[in-house]
């Protein structure tokens, strides 16, 4: 058997909670799942095919303009349940908000408390809308609601972090002021 990408899974995923047609699919990567792992329309459609030849999806109905749903078949559900249960593949993190700041020590220090005090600010602002979402999601007691709050107090934990970091760095290099001399 050929081995499904992690797009393929999340797709499974997503069709395990109920039908679903490829815009929505996409959709539910802008809205939710983006947060952790990025698809485009052009790459989910193809991953479609593939989980529908493979047996683990199938089309349930056409729509206007050839839209098609699609829910996970059994298989779909066993697979995907196979895939929750190994472990995941090890990753190395990829960032270029912080591969620029091992290049700092090429701006004056104002510039490079500069650019800390942006991303500082970029994930207080993203801070305060996962924030906002789980206020609105409120403590789901079950179903894939109470999975995507846990996922998301993670995204909460990681913003609030980064902000925290990116703060205690600008007093690192920032220059002193005339005050606190």
């Amino acid at each position: 058997m050929t081995r499904l990408s992690v797009l393929a899974h999340a797709l499974l995923g997503m069709l395990s909670t109920g039908e679903m047609t490829g815009y929505e699919l996409t959709r539910a990567f802008d809205v939710s799942l983006a947060n952790v792992w990025t698809a485009s329309h052009s790459q989910i459609y193809p991953e479609l095919a593939k989980l529908e030849a493979a047996g683990f999806i199938r089309h349930t109905e056409s729509g206007p303009r050839g839209s098609k749903r699609y829910e996970a078949t059994a298989a779909g559900r066993d697979e995907l349940r196979r895939w929750l249960a190994e472990p995941p593949q090890p990753q190395a993190v990829r960032s270029e908000a912080l591969l620029r700041v091992f290049f700092l020590w090429m701006v004056p220090p104002e510039e490079s408390a500069g650019y800390l005090r942006r991303q500082a600010a970029l994930h207080r602002e993203k801070l305060a809308a996962y924030e906002a979402l789980a206020q609105a999601i409120g403590d789901c007691a079950d179903g894939p609601t109470r999975w995507s709050r846990i996922s998301l107090e993670s995204g909460i934990r990681y913003e609030r972090a980064m902000a925290e970091w990116a703060e205690w760095s600008v007093a690192r290099v920032a220059p002193p002021t005339a005050s606190s001399g």
